[in-house]
């Protein structure tokens, strides 16, 4: 496997996205745990130490099952795991934490080496913005759960080019 630099890590240049895990009898909620234990047993034994997951994937079940998978295989430490804040869920502010430690739960984890603000466009990224996202997230690197920062994108490039230079510490 080759590793790129990501933010100072030694990242496989391939990582293992856990949104389109196998599932069983058509339903996107019942990840097929066997099959699924042996794609990631197979990126793991084959250097990958970079997996992605997300709040909404398998309607809340993949970043349940990546966590068990992690706490079974005590394997917490020896891959960086991003996943991501669900930001059209995000109401009021309080609703950043609420999120954020139940994906800690479902992961089993304190932190997250990579932690990404969700499809933003441009009307979640002014709600983001208001509800004080970019405080949030500095305060979470202060406290060492989220070790960095980062966003997935929905829109139109204007809008992309606001996002990148609303915050100077995208990582």
């Amino acid at each position: 496997m080759n590793y790129r630099k990501l933010c100072g890590n030694d990242v496989s240049i391939l990582g293992f996205g856990a949104m389109r895990l196998p599932i069983m009898n058509d339903d996107s909620k019942k990840i097929d745990t066997t099959n699924a234990h042996k794609m990631l047993d197979y990126a793991l034994e084959h250097g990958i130490n970079y997996i992605d997951t997300a709040y909404p994937y398998h309607g809340g079940e993949s970043e349940k099952f990546i966590g068990k998978y992690l706490e079974k295989r005590n394997m917490r430490k020896d891959i960086y795991l991003t996943t991501k804040l669900p930001s059209w869920s995000i109401k009021e502010e309080s609703d950043m934490d609420t999120y954020f430690h139940e994906q800690q739960q479902r992961l089993k984890t304190d932190y997250f080496d990579y932690y990404l603000i969700h499809s933003l466009n441009a009307t979640s990224w002014e709600n983001l913005k208001k509800l004080g996202i970019l405080e949030w997230c500095e305060n979470k690197k202060k406290e060492g759960s989220i070790h960095h920062i980062g966003f997935s994108f929905h829109d139109q490039y204007p809008v992309f080019k606001k996002i990148v230079n609303d915050y100077k510490n995208w990582e």
